[in-house]
């Protein structure tokens, strides 16, 4: 979710004019919006025939509208160019109490059964959707053709779990503009304009992060629960399929060391980590979708025994 945060002010309305002219270009078709029978919000960009799930990060960051909508030809193009139809989604909307990230990962295996053949070519799971994606390679393998997970360990720092649970505790009061802007200070905590922060903080709830999910309140608290739970040190080393790890060493989420761990726990894990970058700086890098795709091209597409 935090490859947005850069996007504000001036800089977003210029990429949002930027992207619009990028998006009429042949073979990137307007991206389309909706809603799977099961309750999972998705936006979907290009045609292709190959076929790659985004699931999103987290706690309770919907799927693209507005002027993040808009922008999806600039942060997925790569992708639409090597043939891939994204669809980026949602998790499930009113989740019960108490749902963890092994059943948000089930909500996805039920999906691609459902709505996807039974498998994707290319599942990306980013922050608190790596998390998911860590459950979802280990418990259905044989929905998956390759997995790329970004900033995502088998644990979040106990400062990233406080952070996230404030954040997801005033989204839930409906005070939004706090919520971003309390990320944005301990992400920038050196932004020097006094203010700032809280500007930004609801510029980014208004024109980037406004949801549509009647179930909110009640969602953005089921997902911070579950990542204050979440260790996925027991299910790693089950991950049968390839893993691509990508992340930054300066991350205030998951600490360098974790993300170590992590790739050592997972029988074939490449770990690729970017230097002095933190969380956004990871996931918003340049060389992340030619990491991605180049991990697709050297990895045979394998099928899982059950």
């Amino acid at each position: 979710m935090r490859r947005f945060f850069v996007v504000t002010g001036a800089v977003a309305a210029g990429a949002f004019a930027w992207s619009r002219v990028r998006g009429r270009r042949p073979g990137i078709p307007k991206p389309v919006t909706g809603m799977f029978p099961n309750g999972m919000a998705y936006a979907r960009l290009g045609t292709g025939s190959k076929t790659l799930l985004w699931i999103l990060g987290g706690p309770g960051i919907g799927v693209p509208k507005g002027l993040r909508l808009a922008l999806l030809p600039f942060w997925y193009r790569p992708y639409v160019e090597k043939g891939y139809s994204v669809w980026i989604v949602a998790r499930k909307q009113g989740m019960p109490k108490g749902h963890t990230f092994a059943d948000m990962a089930e909500d996805y295996a039920g999906l691609i059964a459902d709505e996807f053949d039974g498998k994707v070519d290319l599942v990306i799971g980013e922050d608190n959707g790596g998390a998911v994606g860590f459950c979802l390679a280990a418990r259905h393998p044989e929905r998956v053709g390759h997995i790329a997970i970004a900033a995502a360990g088998y644990e979040v720092s106990e400062q990233g779990k406080t952070l996230d649970y404030e954040f997801a505790r005033l989204r839930s009061e409906g005070r939004s503009d706090e919520a971003f802007a309390l990320l944005l200070s301990a992400l920038y905590p050196d932004i020097p304009i006094p203010g700032a922060t809280r500007v930004l903080g609801a510029l980014m709830a208004r024109l980037l992060f406004a949801d549509a999910n009647p179930h909110i309140a009640s969602d953005v608290m089921v997902e911070a629960e579950a990542e204050r739970a979440f260790d996925a040190r027991e299910i790693l080393p089950r991950i049968s399929v390839p893993v691509l790890l990508i992340c930054g060493d300066g991350d205030l989420f998951v600490p360098k060391e974790v993300y170590e761990e992590t790739a050592r726990l997972i029988p074939d894990c490449t770990l690729r980590i970017y230097e002095g970058k933190g969380l956004i700086g990871a996931t918003s890098d340049k060389r992340f979708p030619g990491d991605v795709l180049d991990f697709v091209a050297r990895h045979a597409r394998i099928t899982p025994e059950e």
